[in-house]
C-alpha cells in the first residue's frame, strides 16, 4: 500500500488554506492550552508537596 505525501503543520495560521494541522491559532486553543498547563502545574505541585509532607 502506497501512502500519500504528508505535510502536516503544527500550528495553523489564519492565512494558510491547508487542512492538515494540529492546532489552530484561535481562542479555543489558547484557553484549552492554558487549562491543561494549569492542571499539570497543580498536579506537579501536589506531588512535590505530598513528597515533602511524608518525609
Amino acid at each position: 500500500m502506497k501512502q500519500g505525501e504528508e505535510n502536516t503543520e503544527f500550528v495553523k495560521e489564519s492565512e494558510n488554506e491547508t487542512s492538515k494541522f494540529i492546532f489552530q491559532k484561535n481562542n479555543k486553543t489558547k484557553v484549552g492550552a492554558a487549562v491543561i498547563i494549569i492542571f499539570l502545574v497543580l498536579i506537579t505541585l501536589g506531588i512535590v508537596l505530598s513528597g515533602v509532607s511524608f518525609n
